[in-house]
């Protein structure tokens, strides 16, 4: 078994936001996806999806554009971006989701010795700039919901050689790549790598693979990757 991820694919298969508005790099991007995608994976492998998967609003809006990561070989583990407003009740949606497509939300997953756990995250602080209320809300809010899910996942360890891998949408950290409330909790929690994405774009933070405080992090924006999968394990 292996273990892969990308993220931000912005999907809308109803053509109603085409990415290839946003530059060269989003034409036919998802071509590439597939292509890469099912020549590398297998039905016994998983890829963990950090978030941005579709553009759609409401969940039967996105029912094209979870058919095609359906449609792709392996097994899925996904979590919620800022973009994903078609993600509303966790119950509704695991209902009506492949076994193929396992979605998280304040909760962990264990899959043979890997565990993986995961949340949307937020904005990390900048030095010497002012947070708004709602920003500082929300970051807070955030690690909230990042410990509920690595306590979950500390649970359902059940030997010392078990492995948290943690999933945020949001970088864990600020463009400096300082210490935060998330990297302090991965830490505290042992967690081994972290799956992040959301950025996009040449002037974005593009280390795509860094190592913080014994914490291994992977920047799995598919642009960034050139639409293919990076692998984690």
């Amino acid at each position: 078994m292996n273990i892969f991820a990308i993220s931000d694919l912005h999907l809308c298969l109803s053509g109603a936001k085409p990415m290839d508005i946003f530059g060269a790099t989003w034409e036919n991007y998802l071509d590439e996806i597939k292509k890469d995608w099912n020549a590398r994976v297998t039905d016994e492998d998983y890829v963990l999806m950090a978030g941005d998967l579709s553009w759609a609003l409401k969940l039967d809006e996105a029912t094209n554009d979870l058919k095609y990561l359906q449609s792709l070989k392996g097994k899925k583990i996904i979590i919620r971006g800022n973009h994903d407003y078609w993600w509303k009740s966790i119950s509704s949606l695991r209902k009506m989701l492949p076994d193929s497509i396992y979605p998280l939300q304040n909760d962990a997953i264990k899959i043979d010795k890997y565990i993986i756990a995961g949340t949307r995250g937020w904005t990390v602080p900048e030095k010497n700039k002012q947070e708004t209320e709602e920003d500082e809300k929300l970051y807070k809010r955030e690690i909230l919901r990042l410990e509920l899910s690595l306590e979950f996942a500390k649970k359902l360890k059940t030997d010392d050689n078990d492995i948290i891998i943690a999933m945020i949408h949001y970088p864990p950290f600020n463009s400096n790549f300082e210490d935060s409330e998330f990297t302090r909790l991965f830490e505290k929690y042992n967690v081994k790598k972290v799956i992040y994405g959301h950025l996009h774009g040449k002037n974005s933070r593009s280390i795509l693979n860094t190592t913080k405080n014994g914490v291994e992090y992977f920047l799995t924006s598919c642009d960034k990757l050139n639409n293919k999968l990076v692998q984690i394990y």
